[in-house]
């Protein structure tokens, strides 16, 4: 357990609810409950959600699994959507409605969701600190802060201007300059403001399958980890930092995330391993063309654009020279297997995903540089004649396939 500054405590680990497990297209809540509930009972105590999270349906299922003594046990942290609150009776309509979901008479911590400058200086005006600390002296909120998405000029004017309980920010160590970054998190901190980090392995970027040559600078190392332990640790190596959240989407993800951040404590990493940190940040900065974390905000698309995925699969191409990126995004987001066609050419750049995007990526641009590197000429005519070639031979492969099955279960049985 870490503590905050008005001596709360807090596992070093979060568990993130915005990338639970799904099952068509829907939480798999069976699966979700089960790491949830393996969580909890091996020491984290501090789950993040958040309103838009699965749809809305994250909060409803944290409800749902969070009663009793598992309620007890855990802190529970969700955000007020700023960029909803169009005047100050939203306010309380949104803490209602939150608190409604989660099945709960307070929230442990309240957090203005996705903060920027010009967002938090207009919710001022409205009233959301008087609103704020109104809901927190009738005991519906317990403590007060914000998660943020901007320069880390805007990330001091906002930590200057009230006496925040704590703040989210995303860092990994391919953050440090990025958003409120390394400066940020130090004043916060200074501030007495707890910091809690998001994104630390950067939206699985950091984690999973990474390039040849940050597995060879990892290899280096005498203790063998996996990315995500070595991506894991960097953040809980700050003494600045209380809490790390993660999010989790496989059990044994879970068990991973546990072991690593009861055996970090700050302060704990080697000089000679923070260089391999610095080698490995050149080979991603090199290779990777988009710095998108996955987080799907930008979702929606109105042209039914898969921004995430699109981007996805561009970083893959180009960080693992993976022909299988292109034969991905073809049979894939060229509509091939599903009929229905989600690749980055169909962008209109309207630059509703631009508006929306933590990270300020220039969505509509990165989108056209996309669709010239991934479709090239004559895409719609590649998507017709892999629709003719690989279809027929999928619906072929399954036939045989089923038959084989129905020929041995016959002579089973015989």
């Amino acid at each position: 357990m870490r503590k905050t500054n008005d001596n709360d405590e807090i596992s070093a680990l979060g568990f993130g609810a915005m990338r639970l497990p799904t099952k068509n297209g829907r939480i798999d809540k069976e699966e979700a409950k089960k790491q949830i509930y393996y969580a909890i009972d091996n020491g984290v105590n501090f789950i993040d959600t958040a309103l838009p999270y699965h749809g809305g349906s994250s909060e409803l299922f944290l409800g749902e699994i969070l009663q009793g003594e598992y309620r007890k046990k855990v802190k529970l942290c969700t955000k007020i959507p700023s960029w909803s609150v169009k005047k100050h009776e939203d306010m309380e309509k949104y803490l209602v409605t939150q608190l409604e979901k989660l099945q709960t008479d307070y929230i442990d911590y309240y957090l203005i969701h996705n903060l920027t400058e010009g967002g938090f200086f207009r919710l001022k005006e409205l009233g959301i600190i008087e609103f704020l600390e109104s809901a927190k002296k009738k005991g519906k909120i317990k403590h007060i802060g914000f998660s943020f998405h901007d320069n880390k000029e805007a990330f001091k004017k906002i930590v200057d201007a009230y006496r925040w309980d704590i703040c989210l920010i995303q860092y990994n160590f391919l953050d440090e300059t990025n958003q409120a970054g390394t400066e940020g998190l130090k004043y916060a901190a200074s501030k007495g403001i707890s910091v809690i980090a998001m994104e630390p392995l950067k939206g699985g970027i950091l984690a999973g399958e990474v390039p040849e040559n940050a597995l060879n600078i990892w290899n280096k190392s005498n203790i063998k980890r996996t990315p995500a332990e070595w991506a894991l640790r960097w953040v809980l190596n700050h003494p600045e930092i209380t809490c790390v959240i993660s999010g989790m989407g496989q059990l044994k993800q879970v068990e991973e995330n546990i072991k690593v951040s009861n055996e970090t404590l700050p302060n704990s990493i080697p000089a000679e391993e923070i260089k391999l940190y610095d080698e490995v940040k050149e080979v991603y900065r090199e290779l990777m063309k988009v710095d998108c974390t996955g987080c799907g905000y930008c979702m929606p698309c109105p042209q039914g654009v898969d921004i995430p995925q699109s981007f996805n699969l561009y970083n893959h191409k180009h960080m693992f020279k993976s022909n299988n990126a292109s034969f991905m995004y073809l049979t894939g987001l060229g509509g091939v297997m599903s009929g229905k066609q989600a690749n980055a050419g169909l962008c209109n750049q309207c630059g509703k995903c631009a508006k929306a995007c933590p990270q300020k990526l220039d969505v509509p641009i990165l989108l056209k540089e996309v669709s010239q590197d991934m479709e090239g000429q004559g895409f719609q005519y590649k998507v017709k004649i892999a629709g003719a070639v690989i279809m027929p031979l999928m619906d072929a492969f399954l036939s045989l396939n089923n038959n084989i099955s129905k020929l041995f279960k016959n002579r089973g049985s015989n």
